[in-house]
């Protein structure tokens, strides 16, 4: 098995090395109805499983976890590689870090990895932005995230926009 902390490099040379290790994974059900005629995972499934993944990681590492009646972040900015088919019945987990964060956005790297294998299905980033919902203009992101994400990261994350 293959988890995210010793996960070094795949044997596909198309795949980026990470830069950092991750630190939280989160196993994913592919369900049947998650798959095309061709019996492979549907594409726009893969930013599910992310959001899944995303969702996991702040409950996870963030004091008093997520609030749902007060999500004040939007994502801004999604962009997916994909590096292989992913098939009804495999094993899936999506392995999740917060790669930057900028004075007013943070961005994380996911990956979603056959954890039998280490073969790597696809690698999204995401730009998240807060807000102020009042004004519907954007805010600074929060210290006490920035803390949290460090924390649970073991490494600097704060970068310039």
């Amino acid at each position: 098995m293959i988890s995210p902390g010793n996960f070094l490099h795949s044997d596909n040379p198309r795949v980026p090395v990470s830069e950092f290790p991750f630190r939280h994974s989160v196993r994913v059900q592919v369900r049947f109805t998650d798959c095309d005629m061709l019996g492979h995972v549907n594409n726009t499934m893969y930013l599910s499983y992310m959001d899944l993944g995303k969702v996991e990681y702040f409950a996870q590492i963030l004091p008093g976890g997520v609030d749902m009646r007060h999500i004040n972040i939007a994502i801004v900015n999604v962009n997916v590689d994909f590096y292989a088919q992913t098939f009804f019945g495999e094993e899936v987990e999506v392995w999740t870090a917060v790669s930057k964060v900028g004075p007013r956005s943070i961005t994380l790297e996911q990956r979603i990895i056959n954890p039998s294998t280490g073969q790597t299905k696809c690698i999204g980033r995401t730009v998240m932005a807060p807000f102020d919902p009042e004004t519907a203009t954007s805010r600074p992101v929060r210290e006490d995230w920035v803390r949290s994400a460090e924390a649970f990261e073991c490494r600097r994350l704060r970068k310039e926009d």
